[in-house]
């Protein structure tokens, strides 16, 4: 939105922790084996205030993506600034979407919106290290936790968006039985004036403005996606 109190930061650019945590730009596998490159820009959440009051869409505010238990690293569970991919925006606007078809209120789970890619269950390039995937477990006043259920607001969720991903039911790995999970893929979001990609491996980044370069774990790379 553009009147978000947010910043837009280059990962490339946060401390030596914050980079071990989150791997801006690195590769990471997938369930196949196949490399997907992890996102670079972020937005930066101060405190859990301005989590709680700063909405992405008119239903849906930054604190609902940021819900973790103690699997996420002490650093992004207990410690702030924290992180959102930019891509978050794109889930989020799907949501609305989703939340205005069914008429009725939208319950996203505990680590069912962004986990960083330190997250122990993040063995793999799950896409919820790219803040690209929801966990919903109730709408309105229905429980996910069945066949039935879980397959109604699939088929809800198909018919939104040409190429959202559903998982299947089940209990087996890539499947679910007591939520809905839909993901838009390992999207990247390159907000407009970030700094640009390097030529080749060797070179340096790029600084936002000639000659600034930033110390430790802020600074502003744009005022939003």
């Amino acid at each position: 939105m553009a009147d978000t109190p947010l910043q837009v930061v280059d990962g490339a650019r946060l401390g030596e922790e914050l980079r071990r945590i989150l791997r801006p730009g690195e590769l990471m596998r997938d369930r196949d084996g196949r490399l997907r490159r992890l996102p670079r820009f972020f937005y930066r959440v101060p405190k859990w205030e301005v989590a709680l009051e700063t909405p992405l869409t008119p239903n849906f505010e930054v604190w609902e993506f940021l819900n973790v238990d103690v699997r996420e690293t002490d650093r992004l569970r207990s410690g702030w600034p924290r992180y959102l991919p930019c891509a978050v925006s794109m889930l989020a606007a799907f949501l609305e979407l989703f939340r205005r078809e069914v008429g009725t209120y939208v319950h996203l789970s505990a680590n069912g919106g962004y986990r960083s890619p330190g997250h122990r269950l993040s063995t793999h390039a799950s896409t919820h290290c790219w803040g690209t995937a929801a966990n919903i477990y109730r709408v309105g006043d229905d429980w996910l936790d069945d066949e039935k259920t879980i397959a109604k607001y699939a088929k809800v969720a198909r018919k939104l968006m040409a190429g959202v991903y559903v998982r299947p039911y089940g209990s087996g790995v890539g499947q679910a039985d007591d939520h809905l999970h839909v993901d838009l893929g390992w999207t990247v979001v390159v907000p407009h004036g970030v700094p640009g990609e390097r030529a080749r491996r060797e070179d340096e980044l790029q600084p936002t403005e000639p000659d600034e370069v930033e110390a430790d774990e802020t600074e502003t790379a744009g005022a939003g996606a």
